[in-house]
């Protein structure tokens, strides 16, 4: 094991909150993932008295931001404290959550009446078994390799206006171009500031986005970006080009490359989709994948989704979960009675 795989178990043994003794017997469902998506699914499944389990790495996408914002009634409130409060509702309803690493799920034998089965192994190597699989795992953001940038992810380096672009508005703020994607989002930064410069960083712009941008009052700079600079208290300051100018800004919008988490998934054979932002999983719009059994939801399928659209994501994959186990459960009820 190197270092950083050393690092990483190290994260995900130590759990930041308390976590749950592992379930019993077969569940009706694992959810793999304890973001927004993950815990409003197992709300819906718990509070249909499904036995539901979720592992939760403790590790969410939104960990560096201050707040979730775009949330009805729930504006402003801390990512840590928005799912503190949602793990203590699965837990009202009878879910379990456990903090944990899966590193194997996998289908299984069915059961005597022909019900899915699937296992799921964790790094401490205790296992569950399961009827249906929720996977809501999410992605991780690959920044560009500018130096200097990825220290201020999460706070002056931001990738959604929706999420962050009322707390940056009126600052000098500047687009770090990763490529076409990343052409929408200075419109909409634009609306938050008059004071926007496009950093092509070596990505084709054209020119009907080069004179679109100009009617908008964009400047555009195609000189490459060599560094992110800091001021002295630690602030972001502005950019560092290839000739040695410095840019100032105080914000930088970057469209990341976006990775679906698929570690130790790899048993369940999930179709996959590449998206012009990344790589993620494959579903229907209720979550469904072309895998009995198993459903997807949140930015694990959909890496433009916000914490509202990610928790909806997630409820009407438990709900669609609840509807398969019920058939399921009616099937198996009526076998004794074909056999009469």
């Amino acid at each position: 094991m190197n270092d950083k795989e050393k690092q990483e178990t190290a994260a995900v043994t130590t759990s930041p909150y308390v976590s749950d003794a592992l379930a019993e017997g077969t569940v009706d469902a694992v959810v793999i993932g304890g973001g927004a998506a993950g815990l409003n699914g197992a709300l819906i499944l718990a509070r249909s008295r499904r036995s539901v389990v979720v592992i939760d790495s403790g590790s969410p996408r939104n960990a560096p931001a201050e707040a979730v914002h775009g949330l009805l009634a729930l504006d402003g409130t801390p990512p840590s404290e928005l799912l503190r409060r949602g793990r203590e509702q699965v837990r009202q309803y009878g879910g379990h959550v456990i903090h944990g690493q899966v590193v194997s799920a996998e289908p299984a034998a069915p059961s005597a009446d022909g019900d899915l089965r699937f296992t799921v192994t964790l790094a401490d190597g205790r296992h569950l078994t399961a009827r249906r699989i929720l996977v809501a795992t999410g992605v991780k953001d690959v920044l560009p390799e500018v130096p200097g940038l990825a220290q201020h992810w999460g706070h002056s380096v931001v990738h959604c206006p929706y999420c962050h672009g009322w707390e940056v508005r009126d600052e000098p703020i500047g687009i770090l171009a990763t490529g076409p994607a990343s052409v929408g989002p200075a419109l909409l930064f634009r609306q938050l500031t008059e004071d926007l410069t496009y950093f092509t960083n070596e990505t084709d712009l054209d020119e009907d986005t080069r004179t679109r941008f100009a009617a908008r009052g964009i400047r555009v700079i195609d000189t490459p970006v060599t560094e992110v600079v800091s001021d002295e208290d630690g602030a972001l300051a502005g950019v560092r080009l290839a000739d040695g100018q410095v840019v100032a800004r105080r914000v930088l919008g970057v469209v990341p490359r976006m990775q679906a988490r698929t570690k130790g998934l790899e048993g369940l054979n999930l179709p996959v989709q590449d998206l012009p932002t990344g790589r993620t999983f494959a579903s229907d719009t209720d979550g469904t994948t072309e895998v009995p059994g198993v459903w997807v939801a949140g930015n694990v399928t959909d890496p433009a989704a916000q914490v509202g659209a990610s928790a909806a994501a997630g409820a009407l994959a438990g709900i669609d979960i609840n509807k398969k186990l019920a058939v399921a459960d009616t099937d198996a009820a009526l076998q004794p009675h074909l056999h009469r």
